[in-house]
């Protein structure tokens, strides 16, 4: 049987980068076996749906590069691919194993179930749940007579459909990530598959689904690690083989306690979502990478490496390589700290390696000048993490500094500086062809000639330039500056400092 894998988020909200590191797993072994990549929308808890979520995702997505090749958009054979459109098929299933006495109707009132809790825990028991031995003290389709059962039935009573649970029963599976997991079905409550108002729980519909789309390997967070044992027992219930699971490990916070969250974004000053986002209802707003100026290379290749490695040194890898590289053995156990200084790292990797006109065109349609635009990008582009800072980066490129770095003023403002700055105006007037070599030849020569070292007074003529101590190569900044707004400077800088 071909591989094929599903990526099921929830439309509750904005797709947590966590989400996209799964569909990119998910993505990079459907792709290196050959085989299938699904998108199913979960979205069973209607209470919780939020308008504009689904499309999101589906843009998030197609952002990162991971092509669906079966979903809600591209259609397929298996479909719906949205669970709100799938209700009857889970109730269906949901009536086998009813029938099969795998399953069992419960009628208990929320006061009778905070009475069983309330009573067990006055017990001091250790598992408050409804399980193998509390479901033969309470209202269900076990106790009542089928007679009772029919007649509440008809009568529309509100009631749910529970898990059977074995009650002594060892729970095995081997996960690829973590190993043989061994539970105990004592350790498991029935868990409600079907609710009051007829929609499944996520743990049916999930397990139907899976089933039913031939889903092979189920990779998904650590977080569904608990519930894997109790979807074992439900591919039991149904007498039907379970797909391989691999349980990958957390996105840790920064500072390696804890799972990453949306705070941990708003107090280190980064985004946890790779697209912005504004709640429609709160109003609440979310940084996106992309929109924080990351390129979508940049952000897989860093999203592929928490948790995983190609088992070499190589770290600059695209998507093609790292789909050829991928091994789903090679994923972690333990969880993955989030460092946005190596996101921050990988993106200033991805944009030293594109090509100058590439760059220029994402620069120039702020400027609107291509020539300006280039010369820009060869004095910028390899001290930039974002394109963006090209330009914030170098303010006195389109404006003439209105202040100057005090501390360099002090120390290299001297009788040298203001001694040669007059001499360096004069040469720069005699270039012809004003280009950054010819401009450094001609300075280092008329400055030597009389006598000064040009390497003691640089730096005050980049103050003098740009009101700053450093910067990007100062004779790339003064022919972009143009030999008439290089010469006024440095005749404002002798009169004012």
């Amino acid at each position: 049987m071909s591989v094929r894998v599903r990526f099921a988020p929830s439309p509750t909200g904005p797709l947590h980068i966590g989400g996209v590191r799964t569909a990119l797993y998910n993505y990079l072994f459907a792709k290196k076996m050959g085989g299938t990549m699904i998108l199913r929308i979960e979205d069973t808890d209607q209470t919780r749906f939020v308008d504009g979520a689904e499309e999101y995702i589906q843009e998030a997505l197609g952002w990162v590069g991971i092509n669906i090749d079966e979903g809600v958009k591209q259609g397929g054979d298996f479909g719906p691919y949205k669970q709100s459109e799938r209700k009857e098929i889970y109730a269906k299933y949901a009536q086998e194993l009813i029938e099969s006495g795998k399953a069992y109707y419960a009628f208990d009132t929320s006061e009778e179930l905070d009475a069983l809790r309330k009573t067990l825990e006055e017990a001091k028991v250790d598992n408050i749940s409804y399980n193998s031995v509390t479901r033969m003290q309470m209202k269900n389709s076990l106790t009542l007579s089928s007679d009772e059962v029919s007649a509440k039935l008809a009568a529309g009573e509100p009631h749910v459909i529970r898990l059977k649970v074995p009650l002594k029963d060892e729970i095995r599976f081997k996960d690829i990530v973590r190993d043989w997991v061994v539970v105990h079905s004592s350790t498991i409550d029935d868990k409600i598959l079907m609710k009051s108002d007829g929609m499944p729980t996520y743990h049916l519909a999930n397990i139907v689904d899976d089933h039913l789309m031939e889903i092979t390997h189920v990779i998904r967070g650590e977080e569904w690690l608990p519930s894997a044992p109790l979807h074992i027992l439900l591919y039991k219930a149904f007498g039907w083989k379970a797909p391989e699971f691999a349980h990958l490990p957390l996105l840790l916070k920064p500072e390696g306690n804890g799972k990453l969250s949306k705070r941990d974004g708003v107090l280190g000053d980064f985004p946890v979502f790779p697209l912005e986002w504004q709640d429609k209802v709160t109003g609440d707003f979310s940084r996106g990478f992309r929109e924080d100026g990351y390129y979508a290379d940049a952000v897989v290749n860093f999203l592929a490496f928490l948790g995983w490695n190609p088992g070499n040194d190589q770290e600059i890898m695209n998507m093609k390589e790292l789909i050829s590289a991928f091994d789903i053995h090679h994923i972690h156990k333990s969880g993955a700290r989030f460092d946005v200084n190596k996101a921050k790292w990988y993106n200033q990797m991805y944009l030293r390696q594109k090509d100058d006109a590439v760059l220029t065109a994402e620069i120039d349609s702020e400027i609107k000048n291509a020539d300006l635009s280039l010369k820009i990008v060869k004095l910028m582009k390899d001290r930039v993490t974002f394109t963006k800072e090209m330009l914030s980066e170098i303010p006195y490129i389109f404006e003439e500094p209105q202040t100057y770095d005090d501390e360099i003023a002090q120390k290299k403002w001297d009788e040298l500086a203001k001694t040669a700055m007059p001499k360096v105006a004069e040469v720069l007037k005699t270039v012809e062809d004003f280009n950054s070599q010819n401009i450094h030849d001609a300075l280092f020569a008329g400055l030597e000639a009389e006598g000064i070292k040009p390497g003691k007074i640089m730096q005050a003529l980049r103050l003098a330039i740009t009101g700053q101590g450093k910067g990007p190569d100062l004779m790339l900044t003064i022919e972009i500056l143009g030999k008439e707004k290089a010469i006024a400077r440095i005749e404002k800088a002798l009169a004012v400092l």
